[in-house]
């Protein structure tokens, strides 16, 4: 069995057949995805689809490219919506230096009242990191002593989604209690640093996810993603560290449970 961490279902391109998309997803043993949000809109809708399908459960948060409109009220909102029962997450959060959208001072102020709001609701966070690591770095440093006392040693405090990031990054996440999230990119056959990184990284600290609809996995590559190609993100992992299909299945699983449902293997 594989759970899809990481997959925006509520978004447009799965509007004509979202339905197919769960039934595929479950035939191609991936009966678990869970449902990131960018804004309050979105963390409804993740709710709103969660209720709508039993293997389906949801994130709460704000994205740093969509905070122009966050405030304190937004955190007020996010704490209710995270009292949903099957909200698993805050994320996806985090600092995106990339497309300039929002300014980087209030992405960091953002991104800080959210990791507070995530220890204070004993949930994890799942971080987007794009172009500005050394800043989440520091803002995930500052944070994680009082995460860890707020929710406990032994608590798995979140994801690096998506990750992009060095060997030395995943290993202080992995200090942190952290573990790092893999997608489509794995497949990719030009993606020679990646691929050696992977390589590199201890594999029951990875859980596998699509992005959908972004970021699809070889051979699909240049259509749209669907929770269903997990199992290729998985091949793709046990290609490049040469260890059994099934081996990585469970071993993903078996952390993924951990991280957002507090279940072990």
């Amino acid at each position: 069995m594989f759970i899809d961490t990481h997959c925006h279902l509520n978004f447009h391109q799965f509007d004509e057949d979202r339905d197919l998309v769960v039934q595929r997803a479950a035939a191609a043993d991936v009966p678990i995805i869970i449902n990131p949000a960018i804004d309050l809109q979105t963390s409804k809708q993740a709710i709103d689809l969660a209720d709508r399908y039993p293997g389906v459960f949801a994130m709460v948060g704000v994205h740093p490219n969509d905070g122009d409109s966050f405030d304190e009220s937004t955190l007020d909102v996010l704490r209710q919506l995270a009292a949903h029962p099957k909200v698993v997450a805050v994320g996806e959060i985090g600092l995106d230096y990339y497309w300039q959208r929002v300014d980087p001072d209030k992405q960091q102020r953002i991104f800080r009242s959210q990791l507070e709001l995530a220890a204070a609701l004993d949930l994890p966070v799942v971080i987007h990191c794009r172009d500005a690591h050394d800043d989440v770095r520091g803002i995930l440093r500052e944070w994680v002593t009082g995460a860890q006392i707020q929710r406990g040693p032994d608590a798995i405090l979140g994801v690096l989604h998506a990750f992009s990031g060095d060997l030395e990054m995943a290993q202080e996440a992995f200090d942190w209690h952290m573990v790092v999230s893999l997608g489509g990119p794995v497949t990719f056959r030009n993606a020679r640093e990646l691929h050696a990184l992977v390589r590199e990284l201890p594999l029951d600290c990875l859980i596998l996810e699509t992005d959908a609809p972004y970021l699809t996995p070889h051979p699909y590559r240049g259509k749209r993603n669907e929770p269903a190609y997990i199992p290729l993100i998985g091949q793709g992992i046990s290609d490049l560290v040469n260890i059994e299909l099934a081996t990585v299945a469970e071993m993903s699983t078996s952390l993924a449970r951990r991280t957002f449902f507090k279940l072990d293997g």
